[in-house]
């Protein structure tokens, strides 16, 4: 599995956790990111040990059009071609209903939703060449809305549908496929033990999920899935049975 991939936001998480399994399994990797230049130089310094000069790190801001194109033009250059594009990067925070700001609704959607739209549309003559893939990284709440987050979820539900959109314009030279996580992390302003106990009953296998569960997802769309486009795969141990 020779290919180049390019990954938003891919200094921790699931960024960094696909980062790592599609580099071990032989994947040149082109790690995005904004402000977390620690964690994607340790990344950075960690994948290249292991195979010297297959990963390259590149600072954009994403809600900058000139940052964002800049991006994509030397992740095209880095070596030579693009197979992959994981639209990972992703803004969540809550709000009230009656509270919400038009800053808050220009951040999330131009984080959520617009950039991996400009980003697929700068990448997409490359991908074409190589007959590629776009991944996003949606949300099992894009269906239903996470209450307390409503700028959030529209965000994500609005990447789903550009998800099956793409899909359409894109083919038959790239796929475009969407991973919907469940709990595979807890938000990093931690919630209650009683919070968390309370939404692993509503998951079909009562235990939290890993990064490394969406990674795996993530290298099935890649490399074993060349007929399938459009799709939105839920990782979420069966969370979205429940309603």
């Amino acid at each position: 599995m020779k290919k180049n991939v390019l990954i938003t936001g891919a200094a921790k998480r699931i960024g960094a956790s696909c980062a790592r399994l599609l580099h071990d399994q032989g994947c040149n990797v082109v790690l995005n990111y904004r402000s977390s230049k620690q964690d994607v130089l340790a990344l950075y310094k960690e994948l290249n040990q292991n195979r010297p000069g297959s990963v390259t790190m590149i600072k954009a801001d994403l809600l900058k059009m000139d940052e964002l194109i800049m991006l994509a033009k030397e992740a095209e250059s880095a070596w030579g071609g693009l197979d992959v594009l994981i639209n990972n990067a992703s803004a969540f925070y809550p709000q009230a209903m009656g509270e919400v700001t038009e800053s808050d609704w220009d951040a999330l959607l131009g984080s959520n939703l617009k950039a991996p739209f400009f980003l697929s549309q700068a990448v997409a003559s490359a991908l074409s060449v190589q007959k590629g893939c776009i991944i996003n990284i949606i949300d099992i709440h894009a269906e239903r809305g996470l209450k307390g987050y409503p700028v959030y979820s529209i965000t994500k539900a609005g990447l789903a549908a550009m998800t099956k959109f793409l899909a359409k314009e894109f083919g038959p030279d790239i796929r475009v496929n969407g991973i919907s996580p469940g709990a595979v992390l807890w938000p990093e302003n931690e919630l209650s033990e009683l919070d968390k106990a309370e939404i692993l009953q509503r998951v079909a296998l009562k235990c939290t999920g890993g990064v490394e569960d969406i990674a795996k997802a993530v290298h099935f769309l890649i490399e074993d899935a060349n007929y399938i486009t459009g799709q939105i795969i839920s990782v979420d141990g069966g969370r979205t049975l429940f309603c």
